[in-house]
């Protein structure tokens, strides 16, 4: 079993990274393989509505300047999919939008093709917000037929500089929580 998870931060290594980190650790430790995708170094453009991928079918978006169709086999070859995003303006990065709109007009127009793979959301937050940037990643899990594991707390971690969620314990406990439970949810669905 795989998961794949996309970093939407701008700042490598910051918050989003150590709180996802966090989660594929006790994934590693149920021996479900991990990769991590930094879409600070990939070009996914916004959705341009074409709505041409409803008449292709092909699971690919007809837009294929770009990185997001290597983003969309990843996701097609992962049982688990963790979307990981600092909170701006009370919403996600614009990169992790990108790649919600653009993965979720696809699946949506190739019979739901992420239906029953299990996903899960990361935010960090300086503040306040969060549960914003939080729902919106769960709205592209809901739409897309995914199944979604709980934690103890919403998955969101507090810290402004990059590296202050480390210090955030309940935040930290949370990511773990998250990861063993998406690690249960995994292996129950697709074990």
């Amino acid at each position: 079993m795989k998961t794949v998870a996309f970093n939407g931060s701008a700042r490598t290594g910051g918050n989003t990274a150590v709180m996802l980190d966090t989660v594929m650790e006790e994934l590693e430790d149920q021996d479900i393989e991990t990769e991590v995708v930094n879409l600070a170094d990939l070009e996914i453009g916004g959705c341009t509505a074409c709505y041409r991928c409803h008449e292709t079918q092909d699971g690919r978006c007809v837009v294929d300047d770009d990185d997001l169709n290597d983003c969309l086999e990843k996701m097609r070859a992962a049982e688990g999919i963790l979307i990981g995003s600092p909170t701006y303006f009370a919403d996600v990065s614009p990169e992790t939008k990108a790649l919600i709109d653009r993965c979720g007009f696809v699946a949506k127009a190739n019979d739901s093709m992420l239906a029953r793979k299990v996903g899960a959301a990361a935010v960090a937050v300086r503040r306040a917000g969060s549960t914003h940037a939080f729902d919106t990643i769960n709205h592209f899990f809901t739409i897309s037929e995914m199944v979604i594991p709980g934690s103890v707390y919403w998955n969101m971690g507090f810290g402004l500089e990059k590296g202050d969620v480390s210090s955030d314990a309940e935040g930290l406990e949370t990511m773990r929580t998250l990861g063993q439970n998406m690690a249960w949810v995994m292996q129950n669905l697709h074990g």
